[in-house]
């Protein structure tokens, strides 16, 4: 005699519904970016202005992480001249100075372009752009933490 053949419930009121093994992913975050998107870095980025405050979202290669990089490409979509630019300071008060700086930078980080000043003053005059001053500092790559 065969015995009559119950539905069987699983232990965590998981139900077996056909052969599929299909996997969801676990993460939600999974579904909204594909895989191509973590190549990019996202930031945002604006000059420092008392007028003007919008931020803009540049895409940056995470491969290419340098900061002449993200000078070049700043100075880019923002349409100035990188000789422009002072300093570059991720908000709300660091100074970004090298290319760990750089690195370490997280999706939708906000970062603002300093001009240097109009004006004919001597020290504006004689004071290197950031092209032409040295964005690698050997010593602070020697200590340790």
């Amino acid at each position: 005699m065969a015995e009559p053949q119950l539905d069987v419930k699983k232990p965590s009121g998981e139900y077996k519904q056909g052969s599929s093994n299909q996997q969801l992913p676990t993460d939600p975050g999974d579904l909204a970016k594909p895989d191509d998107t973590y190549l990019e870095l996202v930031l945002k980025i604006r000059i420092q202005s008392h007028k003007e405050n919008d931020f803009i979202e540049v895409e940056l290669d995470r491969q290419e992480l340098s900061y002449q990089n993200l000078l070049k490409v700043s100075c880019c979509e923002l349409g100035i001249n990188p000789e422009q630019v002072e300093k570059i300071r991720k908000l709300p008060n660091t100074l970004l100075r090298k290319d760990k700086d750089i690195q370490r930078l997280q999706d939708f980080q906000e970062v603002e372009l300093i001009l240097m000043k109009d004006g004919s003053s001597e020290l504006t005059e004689y004071t290197p752009s950031l092209l032409e001053k040295p964005c690698y500092n050997s010593n602070a790559a020697k200590m340790t933490y």
